[in-house]
């Protein structure tokens, strides 16, 4: 720029500090200062609002925004105290475990009928002679034999038990209802790519459903009776349906027709399952027998006789026990796959078991009757916890991996339980279409899609039924109403 034109940064007065710098400076340290401070004025008239304002962004931005730096920052801190909580509350979730401490003394029953007290060396204290409100020392557990340990403590009492405070879940909303089978709809199951799912009903029809627009892509035709199981393969492009005609088939969804049947039930087949590593597929009818097929040669491996009324349920699992059965005679069997005969026989329930439910990530499984809701764990079949209050006939159990566990019942009754804690968060009856009776409200089956973000019903109103979780809902407007001080006992 040429000094004749008029510059406000022209003439710029030196500070003390610059006289202090040189005393009598030449014109060129002067020109110098004066390019630098030009300069430095511009860079702060161009870059001030940078520097000095912070960007106001809208809410959802600075949500987003907040969100990817906590996870980035402290996402390590976030995982460390996810890990504690979930350590801590798989410890709550084992029984409470009854560890007394005991005394020194132990009671005894002598020859006469009555009670004796011996200290700690095997001598008879006589209860007269020894000076009133004294207190025996206590020791360890393991400081006195097995006999004396067995007596005394069964003779205290066992801890309290503990229930834990439920995780928050979004509640439940119904956003779609489809129509298009003309019977009841008995089954449900969503496809691996989480593209489609198929129905089955008492129309002896196998629907298939698109599931983001819920229109109707195909109708399959072959049965002769109600279809009352349909599942879709996870490792091959078959579908696999079972129905009241003692019929097993194998549909080849490239071709949409049947390649393969399972001759072999003598009663109609309730419910089948598919191996998730092993090609094999396991029926269970109402002859009280499940059977374990080849997939692919068609050939019967096993046959699980051992039930002594409808097998209604089966599940299969990639580790022991590989095959879970529940029945109407209210037990639930656990069977070895490779042996082809049961493990153990669980028979805490009193009425017909109907559904079973396996956890997607925890190594525990569920079942339904009209008189609870159980929990188990896997390998031996532990009883875990009771799940009360769905006083229906539970036709059908879905969990998530948020652990959401879903159960339809009888009566058309849908209830939402923390699989942890064992809390009902939400109840809903569902409504019957027009031109059903209320008596057509029950649910047959229910499955939740890949994500877990959505749940299918299949009803006996002849409608499907789609539930997503409330969106707008914030534990704020959708608290839980969970009382701490009524403390249920885990019992059978």
């Amino acid at each position: 720029m040429s000094a004749s034109l008029s510059d406000p940064y022209e003439q710029i007065p030196f500070s003390k500090a610059d006289e202090d710098f040189d005393d009598k400076p030449d014109p060129e340290k002067k020109a110098l200062l004066n390019l630098v401070f030009r300069s430095v004025k511009r860079t702060q008239d161009l870059f001030a609002d940078e520097y000095f304002h912070c960007p106001v962004l809208p809410d959802e931005n600075s949500k987003l925004v907040s969100s990817i730096k906590r996870k980035y920052e402290y996402g390590s801190v976030i995982k460390q105290v996810d890990e504690a909580k979930r350590k801590k509350e798989d410890e709550m979730l084992q029984l409470p475990a009854s560890q007394p401490t005991v005394a020194t003394g132990t009671v005894l029953l002598n020859s006469s009928g009555t009670l004796a007290i011996t200290d700690g060396t095997g001598k008879l204290v006589n209860p007269e002679t020894q000076p009133k409100g004294q207190i025996l020392p206590l020791l360890p557990v393991g400081s006195q034999s097995k006999a004396e340990d067995n007596t005394t403590r069964s003779l205290l009492p066992s801890r309290a038990p503990m229930m834990m405070k439920p995780k928050w879940h979004a509640p439940w909303v119904l956003y779609r209802v489809l129509s298009g089978h003309t019977g009841w709809v008995r089954a449900v199951d969503v496809e691996p790519q989480n593209q489609w799912f198929a129905s089955g009903g008492g129309d002896r029809i196998i629907k298939i459903w698109d599931l983001a627009s819920g229109q109707l892509k195909l109708s399959l035709t072959g049965h002769i009776s109600q279809v009352r199981a349909v599942k879709i393969s996870p490792r091959h492009p078959f579908l696999f349906s079972g129905g009241e005609d003692k019929q097993v088939k194998c549909w080849d969804l490239e071709y949409n027709k049947v390649i393969r049947h399972y001759h072999g039930h003598l009663s109609a087949v309730q419910a089948l399952s598919i191996h998730p590593t092993l090609d094999v597929l396991v029926t269970c009818a109402r002859d009280s027998t499940a059977r374990v097929w080849d997939m692919r040669t068609k050939a019967q491996v096993h046959c699980f006789a051992g039930h002594t009324n409808t097998v209604a349920d089966v599940v299969c699992q990639a580790s022991e026990p590989q095959v879970i059965t529940a029945s109407h005679d209210s037990t639930v069997r656990l069977w070895d796959l490779a042996a082809g005969r049961s493990m153990c026989t669980l028979t805490h329930h009193k009425k017909s078991v109907r559904a079973l439910a396996l956890h997607p990530r925890l190594y525990m499984f569920a079942s339904a009757s009209p008189d609870n809701i159980k929990q188990w764990k896997c390998p031996k079949g532990e009883f875990m916890q009771n799940l009360s209050g769905h006083n229906a006939i539970v036709n059908s159990l879905s969990c998530n991996e948020d652990g959401v566990l879903a159960s339809g019942g009888d009566n058309g009754s849908l209830c939402f339980w923390d699989w942890r804690s064992g809390f009902c968060y939400q109840r809903m009856q569902t409504k019957p279409q027009p031109g059903s009776i209320d008596s057509e409200a029950g649910i047959y089956a229910t499955c939740f899609d890949k994500t877990g973000l959505r749940l299918i019903t299949a009803e006996a109103d002849k409608t499907i039924k789609m539930y997503k979780e409330d969106d707008t809902a914030t534990e704020e407007t959708h608290p839980i109403v969970w009382r701490p001080e009524i403390i249920r006992k885990k019992g059978y």
